[in-house]
Order: structure tokens, then sequence, then C-alpha cells
């Protein structure tokens, strides 16, 4: 029986979770999968996460695909995962504005909401658990999330993976078309596909999303936003707050937090071909991580901003995996 067998065998328990947000009416969805067996809980061996600023959770970690998704990946290498949904996405409570057309209200959730929403999370997880720190995850506007809370609460954080970060941008970032910005939009779920393969060179595109794996993709995020799919069959709601913030933040030379102020371990989790979060940006925030106790850059070859759910996808999770397991201390 190979490892990958032994693995996939192992049973897992999952345990869907609200819990109140810091604002009366607002809860928040976590998803918690951990090995059956686990009874004992430990601060190295617990991670929470956080998505980015178009898809949830269940669309972008716990996709099944090749029969296991990222969160049944860490659980069944021994750790306790939890993964939440800030406000407006998933399955937390989205702002009542969301069920009026877009154009009535201002951009909804920004990202510091998002900051106090995943660290609701934390202390929810540490108290839970009975624990003084965790591992903390983000991808994309869910890595400056997770990295403006680091910054603000080195004290609670083990370690730090970020796959794609936001950084600071002198060109056009992808995600925000231009035009006035309601107070969330309208994501065409099934047209995807062009825009994701359009990053990889022509002659490549052909295999990097393995068959069948979109269209698994495809039907978990249409069903992450259900009461979208009566009004707007075929697309979810994204809030518009993250795309207003790279307009007062990234594009115009200011930092959202200074990632100096780290002090725990930073992984870099990086793809060749992403054009939302180019090779130079990450080079510019993977340099500015100069308090951090060790840092690590990995490049993952072929893949897009996406990569996470690409045939190379296994590369992103051995090397997140890798740097959660390891007891590496620098030498002093």
């Amino acid at each position: 029986m190979t490892n990958h067998d032994f693995l996939s065998e192992m049973n897992i328990l999952t345990e869907d979770l609200r819990i109140p947000s810091d604002t009366p009416g607002i809860e928040l969805y976590i998803r918690n999968k951990r090995p059956a067996s686990m009874d004992t809980f430990s601060n190295e061996k617990t991670i929470v996460m956080v998505h980015g600023a178009t898809y949830p959770i269940g669309s972008l970690y716990d996709v099944e695909l090749d029969g296991f998704t990222f969160l049944d990946y860490l659980a069944r290498h021994g750790y306790d995962v939890y993964a939440v949904d800030v406000r407006g996405y998933g399955g937390s409570t989205r702002p009542s504005e969301m069920q009026q057309p877009a154009d009535l209200n201002p951009p909804l959730v920004r990202t510091e909401t998002g900051v106090r929403d995943f660290g609701t999370a934390v202390d929810f997880v540490l108290k839970r658990r009975n624990l003084s720190k965790v591992n903390i995850l983000g991808m994309s506007w869910g890595g400056t999330v997770a990295g403006a809370y680091t910054s603000r609460n080195n004290d609670k954080v083990n370690k730090l993976s970020l796959i794609a970060p936001q950084w600071l941008s002198f060109s056009p970032v992808p995600i925000d078309t231009g035009g006035p910005l309601g107070s969330y939009r309208l994501v065409a779920v099934g047209d995807m596909k062009e825009r994701w393969l359009s990053a990889a060179p022509e002659h490549k595109r052909s295999d990097l999303i393995p068959e069948g794996w979109f269209e698994q993709w495809v039907e978990a995020t249409l069903a992450s936003d259900p009461g979208s799919q009566t009004a707007h069959p075929g697309y979810i709601r994204a809030t518009n707050g993250p795309i207003l913030d790279i307009r007062e933040y990234w594009t115009v030379g200011k930092a959202f937090y200074d990632p100096k102020i780290i002090t725990v371990p930073v992984l870099l989790v990086h793809a060749e071909w992403d054009i939302d979060v180019p090779l130079e940006l990450a080079q510019h925030f993977f340099t500015s991580l100069t308090g951090a106790t060790y840092r690590r850059w990995v490049e993952i070859g072929e893949g897009t901003h996406m990569v996470m759910l690409e045939k190379n996808r296994l590369q992103a999770f051995q090397a997140i995996r890798g740097f959660l397991d390891e007891a590496y201390a620098p030498a002093n």
C-alpha cells in the first residue's frame, strides 16, 4: 500500500460551524476537518485559513479533485484545519445590501472587515482548542488579510503561509476591471476558464486543468452562493470592498500593512504564470519581510494564480505541509 493509499483511507471528521461575528446579525461560517483519531491539539498542528476576494473557502480549498481537497490533504497529514468565510462569502451571512441591486450601496467588506472576521475565527479556534497560537494561511486578498492580521498579532501566530499575496502594483490589477463600484459584483463562474487559461502560454493550456476538474470547480463554486442562483443563474456575488482597497492602497503606492512588522516564520508560494500577482510583485513583497524569524519562497513552474486547483497543486500542498511540519530553527 502506498502512502497516498494509506492517507486516502484515513477517516476525516468534518464539522460545519457558525460563530457570531463582532456585528449583530452577522455569523461566520467555519469548516473544520481533522483526523477522526485526533484527540490532542497543539499550536503546531492547527491551521486557520481564509480565501481571496472572489471565491470562498469551498471554492478554493475544499473542492474534491482527484478524490481529495486541500483541507483533506492537511487533515490526513495530522492537522486540525479550519477555513473561514468572511462575511458576504460562502456560508457566512451576506450583509442585507447584497439582497439589493449593487448600484444602490457602496462597496462592501473592506479589507479591515476581513481582518476583523478572520481575527474572530482565530480567537474562536484558540479558545476551542485551548491553544496560544495557530498557523495561518491566506491566498491573494486573503494573503493581505492574513498578513495584516499577523502584523498585529504575532503572539497568536505560529507560522504564516501566503499564496500569491497582494502587494504594491504600478500596473493595473486584472481583478479590477475599472468603472464605478457597487456594493458587490456578479461573477460568471462558467466563463472563468478562458481568463484562467489565458495566463498560461498557448501551447501549455490544454493540460493545465485536468479533465473534469473545471466542471467540478464550477459546481462547487455555484453551490457556495445558492441565493444568487434564482436571480442570477450561473453567477456568484463577490463583494467590492477588496476592489476599492486595490484602488485606494495597492495601485497608489500605499501598503495596507507593513510586512517588516511580521516576526514569525513566513512561507510565500507563487506560480510562474500568475498575472494577478506577477513575479516582480512577489519578489518585492518577499524582500519586505525583513522581520520574519525566517522566510522561504517556493516558486511553482507551470501554474497560474489558481495553482491550488491545477495539475501542479500537489507541489503547493507539499510545500505548505513541509513548512508547517518542520521544526527548523535558524542559528542565532
